[in-house]
């Protein structure tokens, strides 16, 4: 019987180098520190904009500017790509922390803003610096497994990492929320500097190379796709707190419970496509979740009156995110072999345009209409990106 000597070895064999199984556990619960201060404003916009004293929809815009402000994510990719990948990542938590804790002091809805664009930026330095170092210890027709793990880490941010939040927000304010979320990733950010090997550095040398690696042209296809997809997942993830609360008199406590299972949905998608990707193939696998969000979302603008048909909508449109999305990132990492932080930073800009677009048009459809037309936009966007992920696999098997 062989011995397991790391945690992980109950996910990954003896083919994975010792580095991986080693530290992805402590990698992936860092990563859910930071996408639990990420993720944290959306389910309670209300609260904060009822704190702020104003509309829903003047919020949305503030958001949609601190998205476009992330349009500079394909120049982070290529600072990252320079760094130590254990600086990268430790530096970017220890950014995190810093920002949730101006968010968290905010005055004035503007410093708010700034608080929570900072962490924006900040997670994604620590992202560029997670997913290049897995590139770096990773052979790509395994990656899916390597990602799906750290992946997890998005889902039980919301199962988690939001809902613990948003109980503390519960019993005293918003802003307390905030406070917790920056005490963890600071700790996270200790564990990360003292646990990685200092001299890691393989995706350093390889980025200084006099021959800058450019996107190849059918890449702006999973460009279109990210846009797609972050933009279908906005459309919801901006609204249904509003929706739960204005339609169902929900809560922050109430909220809380409905993040903590849709958190529980998302993780299972995550496990899923960790053990599924590889094999199903990773264009394949992003295609069926985005298939799921798309009648998710068109059901969703005809049942949105009834409490429970509407949350079972609502997780089955976010598993589909989720499972869409673990399964797109091996494909973003690698359209750039020679730097994958430049390549995985272009196709998030998509990604960020996509969210910032619908922080603005959903949060102020729902403001008009309610939530079936943020969901009815939801569900063209899941088509969209169907239509860009089919295009890149032809256009690849053209150039083969």
């Amino acid at each position: 019987m062989t011995t397991k000597k790391y945690l992980a070895d109950r996910f990954l064999d003896d083919t994975y180098s010792e580095e991986t199984r080693r530290h992805v556990l402590t990698l992936t619960i860092a990563r859910l520190t930071s996408n639990a201060c990420f993720r944290y404003a959306p389910p309670f916009l209300a609260s904060i904009s009822d704190d702020f004293h104003i509309s829903l929809s003047r919020l949305g815009l503030a958001l949609m500017i601190t998205e476009i402000a992330m349009g500079i994510s394909p120049v982070l990719g290529r600072l990252v790509d320079r760094l130590h990948r254990r600086t990268a990542m430790a530096g970017g938590l220890l950014a995190i922390s810093g920002a949730a804790t101006i968010a968290a002091a905010s005055p004035s809805v503007w410093i708010f803003v700034l608080g929570i664009l900072l962490i924006a930026i900040a997670k994604f330095i620590f992202d560029i610096g997670l997913a290049s170092w897995v590139n770096d210890h990773v052979e790509y027709e395994k990656r899916g497994r390597v990602i799906g793990i750290t992946e997890t880490s998005w889902a039980l941010g919301l199962l988690i990492g939001v809902t613990a939040m948003g109980l503390v927000a519960a019993a005293s304010s918003w802003r307390w929320g905030y406070a917790v979320g920056a005490i963890s990733v600071a700790v996270m950010a200790l564990i990360v500097m003292t646990r990685l090997d200092g001299h890691d550095v393989a995706g350093s040398q390889r980025s200084r190379e006099t021959v800058k690696p450019k996107m190849p042209l059918n890449g702006y296809w999973i460009f279109g796709a990210m846009f797609f997809l972050m933009a279908a997942s906005q459309t919801l993830f901006v609204t249904f707190g509003s929706w739960l609360e204005d339609q169902f008199g929900f809560t922050e406590a109430g909220i809380s419970a409905v993040v903590f299972g849709l958190g529980a949905f998302e993780l299972l998608a995550s496990v899923t496509s960790a053990r599924r990707t590889d094999t199903w193939g990773k264009e394949r696998s992003a295609i069926f979740g985005a298939a799921l969000i798309f009648p998710a979302g068109l059901l969703l603008t005809v049942g949105h009156n009834n409490q429970v048909t509407g949350l079972i909508l609502l997780g089955i449109y976010l598993l589909g995110f989720e499972f869409s999305i673990v399964s797109m990132l091996p494909l973003a990492a690698n359209l750039i072999p020679a730097s994958p932080g430049r390549g995985l930073g272009i196709v998030l800009a998509g990604g960020t345009l996509g969210r910032a677009s619908m922080s603005l048009i959903a949060t102020a459809a729902y403001d008009k209409f309610g939530i079936n037309v943020p969901a009815f936009i939801g569900a063209i966007c899941a088509a969209g990106m169907i239509g860009c992920i089919v295009a890149y696999g032809r256009t690849t098997q053209r150039a083969a």
